[in-house]
């Protein structure tokens, strides 16, 4: 594989240099604002994510994912992808919410409302992770987030926020690409394929948020946004990691598990946002810009450090699980 196909299909590598762009554009003030306005990155984002989210949706499977067949593994996915993994954002807003910074603060919510990422399955297929608590966890907890998405928001927000927007916002980015998804699960297309597409998608939404998000807040307020981002990342997934490993819970489960509890879907929480807070947009994108800079820090982390090839054999060799070709 070539150097450049390389680059395409690592989440990090992607994430990385579409981070650096983004920063770049935007402290140079070279974003395109007069092409690409509000109103036009709103409806972009909504549309690459909702193909996004179909593709990554389409490839789970709808068989022999009946919630009956192992509700403990539902049980957990909900439990960890939705509640555990909000509490420290939700935490954030809370505090900051009743200072001069409460503009700033509501991005927090929106990351809250977030689940994981629909990217988990197929990381957990790589990392030796647990793939049927994976694919069922998903599907449910992405069904779920229809409900869960306005009432977070709107116990947190009420009316500062229009909710008909937001519903009509997670039909189109998750309701939609669920329906779609199942129609075309036995539609090929290859990991190398799918990788580059999914990348360069993501890459251009972290590109198109964090351009134009203005940073004009105070060093404190981003220090803060950094914390609760630091936390509920390394923070969060570490912590998960001791306690299960502690627990004696073998490599599959903890790996799956500590994707679900700090791999939030960025894209679902920067289309809520450009597509529900009109003029407030450049105080709350902050806080999922800065979440953004954290994850990116957390998914090296976790490709490099926490889930790297040299670790997961000697887990594995320790569990007597199979190696096959690492």
């Amino acid at each position: 594989m070539g150097l450049v196909l390389r680059f395409l299909t690592s989440s990090a590598l992607m994430m990385s240099f579409a981070l650096a762009v983004s920063l770049i554009t935007n402290f140079a003030n070279i974003f395109p604002s007069d092409v690409l306005t509000p109103s036009v990155n709103s409806s972009l984002t909504i549309l690459l994510l909702a193909v996004m989210m179909t593709i990554s949706l389409s490839r789970i499977p709808s068989r022999n994912l009946g919630p009956a067949k192992d509700p403990r593994s539902l049980l957990r996915g909900l439990l960890l992808g939705l509640i555990i993994s909000s509490v420290i954002p939700i935490a954030g807003y809370l505090i900051l919410s009743r200072t001069e910074y409460a503009d700033y603060a509501m991005g927090l919510v929106f990351i809250a409302a977030t689940p994981f990422a629909a990217s988990v399955a197929p990381l957990s297929l790589i990392l030796r992770g647990d793939m049927e608590h994976a694919v069922r966890s998903t599907i449910y907890v992405y069904i779920a987030t229809l409900l869960w998405i306005p009432f977070i928001v709107y116990v947190l927000l009420g009316e500062k926020v229009n909710m008909t927007d937001l519903v009509i916002t997670v039909i189109e980015v998750i309701g939609i690409p669920l329906v779609i998804s199942r129609l075309i699960t036995r539609v090929k297309i290859s990991k190398i394929k799918m990788a580059v597409l999914l990348n360069s998608i993501i890459s251009f939404l972290v590109w198109l948020s964090v351009s134009s998000t203005s940073f004009d807040c105070g060093i404190w307020v981003m220090l803060a946004f950094l914390v609760v981002a630091g936390l509920r990342t390394f923070g969060l997934g570490n912590a998960v990691e001791f306690a299960e490993k502690r627990a004696g819970i073998g490599w599959s489960q903890r790996v799956t598990d500590i994707l679900m509890v700090s791999y939030k879907n960025k894209g679902i929480a920067i289309a809520l946002c450009v597509a529900t807070m009109g003029p407030l947009v450049p105080y709350a994108m902050v806080a999922v810009a800065s979440s953004i800079v954290l994850e990116t820090s957390w998914v090296i982390y976790m490709d490099s450090v926490l889930f790297s090839k040299r670790r997961m054999r000697r887990e594995l060799e320790r569990e007597g699980s199979e190696i096959g070709d690492l």
